[in-house]
């Protein structure tokens, strides 16, 4: 079985956000929301709502941001 780094998207309200993506990035997240629906068990998600756990996956393991964001908080 595969670990992917995302788990089960939460059904959360969605937000209407406009970005152009190349055609072979959204292949590649239509692909990753077919394999997460196998691995979770649940239906495909558009790939769409990959995007915001992605980034938030993306900045909450940058180890070089965690460090430059403290850095430049008070206190």
């Amino acid at each position: 079985m595969t670990k992917l780094k995302l788990g089960p998207i939460a059904d959360d309200k969605p937000v209407k956000v406009t970005v152009e993506l190349p055609a072979s990035l959204h292949r590649d997240l239509t692909a990753y929301a077919d394999v997460l629906a196998r691995e979770s068990g649940h239906s495909p998600t558009d790939p769409v709502r990959l995007i915001v756990p992605m980034l938030e996956r993306f900045i909450a393991t940058d180890r070089a941001f965690a460090k430059a964001k403290r850095s430049t908080l008070p206190g």
